[in-house]
């Protein structure tokens, strides 16, 4: 069975790595493909049915590279596109912000304090109890000694204050 192989892997082996690289477009992989064929034929050969069984050497190696090409070809679907970061390093967001929008996020920040503190200590302990504290509308309605009803008109009135003296990016 060894002679067999080593004859047809000396017969086909040309072929068949021509082909895989026309198929697949790189050489080196090509290679590992056509390789990987001559192990699963000789798996084959070794199982019960035999290579015996093979009628057209040429044909079932042909086959049997076509279809690690397109098993190649899912894998790499199913892991999407790969690429050296040293070739998208210029195109990967830096996660640091820039000196403008660092500084145009100071000045936000700095008109929203005076907003929270232009507001009447009632309207600005609910939003913040509320939003920084992420207490429930009831708890802050506890916390402040006031209905549930006017925790939400005082969260609202801060809101609309905010919005208008913090204007929109």
């Amino acid at each position: 069975m060894q002679k067999q192989l080593d004859a047809l892997f000396r017969q086909y082996h040309e072929e068949l790595y021509s082909f895989a690289c026309r198929r697949l477009g790189r050489c080196d992989i090509a290679a590992d493909v056509v390789q990987d064929a001559f192990v699963r034929y000789a798996d084959m050969a070794q199982s019960d049915t035999g290579c015996d069984a093979v009628e057209q050497p040429r044909l079932f190696l042909c086959r049997i590279v076509g279809n690690l090409i397109i098993d190649l070809a899912r894998r790499d679907r199913r892991r999407g596109n790969h690429a050296i970061l040293d070739d998208v390093a210029d195109h990967v967001a830096d996660s640091q912000p820039s000196p403008d929008k660092a500084l145009e996020t100071r000045q936000r920040l700095a008109l929203l304090q005076t907003a929270l503190g232009e507001l009447p200590p009632s309207c600005r302990d609910a939003l913040l109890l509320s939003r920084v504290e992420k207490l429930t509308h009831a708890e802050v309605a506890e916390r402040l000694g006031v209905s549930c009803s006017m925790v939400s008109k005082n969260i609202m009135r801060a809101l609309r204050h905010c919005e208008r003296r913090v204007p929109r990016q």
